[in-house]
């Protein structure tokens, strides 16, 4: 791994065009800034040399110059980047595929499903390090949040801005399943899987749920089905004139339908009646077969402008010490 350097903003290097004009004018004043005194003869001093402090009196400009080229360099920002390269890692591939349907609101888990189900999940992609991870998200229809990245704290980020609202509502299942089988056609892994959450019961969307589960078993993608909500009925939010007011509704989960969905690709059902629960998903998916994947780390810019810019207050604040102490011209 090596780094390169670059200038975010190289612009400023144009300010350096005034230095040639600083050491004209410097040249120019202090050769027509002689003193002057009328004798008879010179002969006196003509054997007499200049002192040091004549010599080193032009260093001030040096430092002048210095510390404007040091500041033009800060200016222009410079920056560190680590090269990108390849490597290998151990994991597997996985999509979760999360229900955004408005019933995804009910407040049987706190503070209700969906923030649960982000919560969880979040905690998930962060124990999970050496995996390629991605997110679909289904209601009325689906789409892909985040494509399969290692990149975990970006794949959090969205996770965390997902909401019910985002797209037409509904429970299009099979939209969603096949959207991440989609994901993961392209997948070297040895073992690939999707993580499928949701609350209801198939009702819009263009595929058919069985038609996407064939699809995931012909390219031998495991499918964990997770049934979000508890037994019975669940509280939730209407707003009302008067305010947001609860209802009890009923739980309606295909169970059926996610039962074979996951029978038929070789995974696993589970009904989340609580938050805990889902952990039993986590412990499937360890045992799975991992395997090694290529994949190229790119590394963010670092910003190196501050070393530049305290060095060239330091030169001037030399210099301007020098000018009236050393180098003093009047009383």
């Amino acid at each position: 791994m090596f780094k390169e350097f670059q200038f975010a903003n190289p612009e400023y290097f144009y300010i350096l065009l005034i230095i040639p004009l600083m050491i004209a004018w410097h040249w120019f004043k202090n050769n027509r800034a002689k003193a002057e005194i009328k004798l008879s003869t010179l002969l006196p001093f003509a054997s007499t040399k200049k002192s040091y402090r004549q010599y080193l009196y032009h260093s001030l400009v040096v430092l002048r110059i210095a510390a404007i080229v040091l500041l033009v360099i800060a200016l222009a920002r410079p920056q560190t980047i680590s090269s990108s390269h390849d490597v290998s890692i151990e994991g597997i591939d996985i999509v979760l595929a999360l229900d955004i349907s408005g019933s995804m609101l009910a407040e049987d888990f706190s503070p209700n499903r969906i923030e649960a189900a982000k919560d969880l999940a979040v905690k998930f992609i962060e124990g999970r390090p050496g995996d390629r991870m991605g997110l679909v998200v289904f209601a009325g229809e689906a789409f892909t949040q985040v494509p399969l990245t290692t990149d975990h704290r970006v794949l959090s980020d969205m996770f965390k801005k997902v909401k019910t609202g985002m797209i037409e509502d509904g429970t299009a299942i099979g939209d969603g399943l096949a959207t991440a089988v989609a994901r993961l056609t392209e997948s070297s892994a040895v073992s690939k899987v999707i993580i499928l959450l949701t609350d209801g019961v198939n009702n819009m969307g263009v595929v058919d749920p069985l038609s996407a589960a064939e699809i995931a078993k012909l390219k031998k993608i495991r499918v964990y089905s997770v049934g979000i909500g508890t037994i019975g009925t669940a509280p939730y939010p209407v707003q009302t004139p008067f305010g947001i007011r609860y209802q009890n509704i009923p739980v309606e989960i295909d169970e059926e339908l996610l039962k074979n969905i996951s029978a038929d690709t070789h995974g696993k059902y589970f009904r989340a009646t609580s938050n805990t629960r889902l952990k039993e998903i986590y412990e499937e998916i360890d045992k799975l077969e991992k395997s090694k994947i290529d994949v190229t780390e790119f590394y963010k810019r670092k910003e190196e402008f501050l070393p530049f810019a305290v060095l060239a207050m330091l030169i001037f604040v030399v210099e301007v010490l020098l000018k009236y102490t050393f180098f003093r011209t009047t009383p």
